[in-house]
């Protein structure tokens, strides 16, 4: 007869994230970030050379943007010398993000990894920009990361470029580009 215990689940992990970036150099606008995710990790198969995951990643975001190119707004654009002036000033950008991501992992020893991520998800942005309208967006995501375990623990560093638009849902969607560095913890459950 056999009693285990505890029985280790080696597909599944939860952890936390925490990042920052910018955008890309632009003459038109300022973009920066900073962000915290929940995660979990699912793997779902493992080859002699990979291991293939799936990730769940809601996520708050900080923003701070300010349009520096006034003739972005086009005279065209209905009260195009309030939009200016509005869109000029410096302002605070919350999005609240449910990122769904698969995972491609090559381990190259018993303790470090890394991989390719890519991920999209529907986000909420609560402020409206000459970029962006107020509201309903994606946020696509494509990630290289470098792990280390520490069993229990899996500790991560995942440089990202990230875009967000809403696929011509709101009235504006010129949209963000930026880069991104994260960092994560997570433990195996």
């Amino acid at each position: 007869m056999q009693i285990k215990g505890q029985q280790k689940n080696e597909k599944f992990r939860v952890g936390i994230g925490y990042g920052f970036g910018s955008e890309f150099n632009n003459r038109n606008y300022t973009f920066t970030n900073h962000f915290y995710k929940a995660q979990l990790y699912y793997q779902f198969k493992e080859s002699q050379n990979f291991r293939y995951e799936i990730l769940v990643q809601p996520e708050i975001n900080f923003g701070k943007h300010q349009l520096l190119n006034l003739y972005f707004v086009k005279p065209e654009t209905p009260n195009f010398e309030q939009k200016r002036a509005e869109y000029l000033k410096l302002k605070d950008v919350h999005e609240y993000v449910l990122n769904i991501g698969f995972i491609i992992r090559k381990p190259i020893s018993k303790y470090y990894s890394f991989y390719l991520l890519g991920s999209v998800g529907p986000l909420i942005t609560d402020t409206e920009t000459e970029r962006m309208s107020k509201g309903f967006a994606f946020a696509d995501v494509f990630a290289f990361g470098v792990t280390a375990d520490c069993d229990p623990f899996r500790f991560d560093v995942r440089p990202s470029v990230r875009h967000v638009s809403n696929a011509g849902l709101g009235s504006s969607n010129a949209g963000y580009n930026t880069k991104n560095i994260e960092f994560g913890i997570s433990c195996r459950l």
